[in-house]
């Protein structure tokens, strides 16, 4: 097994260990998906990536996405997390956006300072959950239904059903219940008091290998929010969101839509290891 560039990368924040981790294999030649997942798997990290040379047009990398037990066709953390690594790496772009290619198709990534920003992919299902869902979901939070105030699907790859609280304190006191979820990607927002530098509160709850688990932080859940969101008036368009609080972590996401109605949601991110893998 040769030794492969590796980088392990915290993103959604410029504070090593507040963010949340990414593992990077920078030169996945060779590598079947079954070595992806395996070593997906063993990192324990929500997330692992893998660069390959691209496939399409204009794109400037490829990049597989694997979560634990199974492959993913877009994420947000680790969309800025490689382009993050493959930058520090020497990667020059073609044009002045960076292109990444994955199963989702090209993602723009924009440099912004220290800050990189994806353009939101579209979703893929949109407009409200059925009243079954939002009753097993505020079951499943320990809520009462008419604590959800409103409701959607933010589908954009990973298959988020999102409920939007009264509070992002509710969000933070919430409790789910693995067993009434399982199966289940759910997103809960709720908004911060006037006055905050974040205008939201954002969890994620999603299976993990031992039952729900919770992202620190989440690109993709941020990103389908914002297209909700901002579309339906429920939040102006531009905004910080905190995510990771409940689990110690210090997370911002950074959203944005541009005049031409582009959604870019962003961070930074900061290299916590550097070294070589042998895969």
């Amino acid at each position: 097994m040769p030794p492969r560039p590796y980088k392990q990368v915290d993103v959604f924040t410029d504070q090593p260990y507040r963010g949340n981790p990414l593992a990077v294999v920078l030169d996945s030649s060779g590598l079947d998906g079954t070595a992806m997942q395996r070593f997906a798997d063993w990192t324990n990290l929500s997330e692992a990536t893998f660069l390959l040379p691209p496939t399409q047009p204009g794109a400037d990398y490829r990049v597989r996405i694997f979560c634990p037990g199974r492959e993913l066709p877009f994420a947000g953390h680790p969309t800025l997390g490689s382009c993050h690594a493959w930058l520090e790496a020497g990667g020059q772009p073609r044009s002045e956006h960076i292109v990444q290619e994955c199963a989702a198709g090209l993602i723009p990534i924009r440099r912004d300072g220290h800050q990189l920003a994806f353009a939101a992919p579209p979703l893929r299902r949109s407009g409200p959950l059925d009243e079954a869902d939002v009753a097993l979901i505020a079951q499943g939070l320990g809520i009462a239904r008419e604590e959800v105030l409103s409701h959607a699907w933010c589908d954009n790859g990973p298959g988020w059903r999102a409920v939007m609280l009264r509070s992002a304190q509710q969000v933070l006191a919430l409790r789910p219940d693995a067993a009434v979820l399982a199966g289940l990607d759910i997103g809960v927002v709720g908004p911060h008091a006037a006055g905050n530098d974040c205008a939201f509160e954002v969890r994620a709850f999603f299976p993990g290998h031992n039952g729900l688990a919770e992202d620190p932080v989440t690109g993709s859940l941020n990103a389908a929010l914002a297209q909700w969101l901002i579309g339906s008036g429920l939040a102006p368009e531009r905004y910080i969101a905190s995510q990771g609080t409940a689990l110690g972590r210090a997370g911002r996401v950074q959203v944005q839509r541009d005049a031409r109605g582009t959604i870019w949601v962003g961070g930074a991110s900061v290299t916590c290891i550097d070294g070589t893998v042998r895969l």
